[in-house]
């Protein structure tokens, strides 16, 4: 039981869409038509871009930029400064998730050697906010996005067009945030700290196939390879030559969306469920996505929201803008309270307080701009 109850506590999203997906299939017995539910698509640029991501933090290839940026910065507001901007336009390409992983527990290590402990909270707090922000702009950038920017059916520059005012914006709001950073000099070693070893031919072998397959999953985007290929190339490399890696791909968020999708499926083929939910929709996509997804987190709430309404726009802005508010809102910001707690458990509910309090001037000031749009 007690197995049961931490499993629960740590996988409760993927536990709770279980549940809906076995309720649903009570109503709705399992059938051929159960196959159409699942977007394959989704699931193996998921699961490609997730593997690629895992090959590259391995390879230290993150944190090996951010040392080489961090040589420019000789105060405690230059080093914000690119710490945070390193989660906003990383998280465009790798994922919001992967940024922070890779990320905050560099900053975490800095500002101790530093002995700038006390700027942690407001930093890693500013560090979430961009990865969450930053990510929105791309199809890549989370989940959400590409599993909206699949089913939609738009194209990517349209995508990018689209979240492009709210992402500059973004990038405006955590500039002046950052430039209200005291501005305290750094230690000479923590300014020169870098890493000198160099990559050995079997790394740069690996990276350059590693990029090849990042590349490969960006022309499946772009709708210029089938997905099938994409998943041929990484298994091939993968299971051939870093079996490993496989082992850090983020299989409960596989699984979690295939409960969704069994989940949604069925609820359409309820007449009188398709029509209550889509009336609630109607008109307030942002609103009604932005609020659920401070509850269940904005990965559901677009999987959930997007059986019931062609309202691309606003259901795109209010998941993204909906990773801002609780702690839940994206599953990402629990990995920046994670490496936190660990790091000062004594100080976590000061972390809550500042990151709610945060979070929710920029998801205010995203969102009176995202109805005018």
């Amino acid at each position: 039981m007690q197995k049961c109850i931490a499993f629960f506590k740590k996988e409760t999203i993927l536990c709770i869409s279980g549940i809906l997906a076995l309720c649903s299939m009570c109503i709705i017995p399992p059938d051929a038509a159960y196959i159409d539910y699942l977007n394959t698509q989704v699931l193996v640029l998921l699961f490609c871009l997730m593997a690629v991501m895992a090959g590259l933090q391995e390879l230290g290839i993150f944190q090996s930029v951010a040392y080489a940026l961090l040589k420019r910065t000789g105060d405690l507001r230059q080093l914000s400064l690119v710490l945070v901007l390193l989660c906003f336009f990383f998280a465009m390409l790798v994922t919001n998730d992967v940024a922070l992983i890779t990320f905050v527990p560099f900053t975490i290590l800095l500002l101790r050697m530093a002995k700038l402990s006390t700027q942690m909270i407001p930093l890693l707090v500013l560090q979430t906010i961009a990865a969450n922000l930053g990510s929105m702009l791309t199809p890549i950038g989370n989940p959400q996005n590409l599993y909206l920017y699949t089913i939609s059916g738009i194209s990517p520059w349209e995508f990018i067009l689209t979240m492009l005012p709210l992402t500059l914006l973004s990038l405006f709001l955590l500039v002046v945030c950052c430039l209200q950073i005291q501005d305290t000099p750094l230690a000479a070693e923590v300014v020169t700290s870098q890493r000198s070893e160099q990559m050995q031919v079997k790394q740069k072998i690996t990276l350059s196939v590693l990029l090849a397959i990042f590349a490969a999953c960006l022309l499946t985007v772009f709708h210029v390879l089938p997905y099938t290929t994409a998943l041929i190339i990484t298994l091939v490399w993968f299971v051939l030559f870093s079996r490993k890696v496989l082992l850090r791909v983020d299989y409960s968020l596989l699984v979690t969306f295939v409960f969704f999708f069994i989940f949604i499926g069925n609820l359409g083929r309820i007449p009188a469920m398709q029509e209550a939910i889509s009336s609630i929709l109607e008109g307030r996509e942002l609103f009604v996505s932005f609020l659920l997804s401070q509850v269940v987190s904005n990965v559901p709430a677009a999987v959930l929201l997007s059986g019931f309404t062609t309202e691309w726009k606003g259901l795109l802005f209010g998941v993204n803008i909906g990773g801002l508010g609780t702690l839940i809102a994206s599953m990402a910001s629990l990995i920046s309270y994670k490496f936190f707690v660990q790091e000062v458990p004594e100080a976590k509910g000061k972390y809550l307080k500042d990151f709610t309090k945060m979070n929710l001037i920029f998801a205010a000031v995203l969102l009176i701009t995202a109805v005018m749009l």
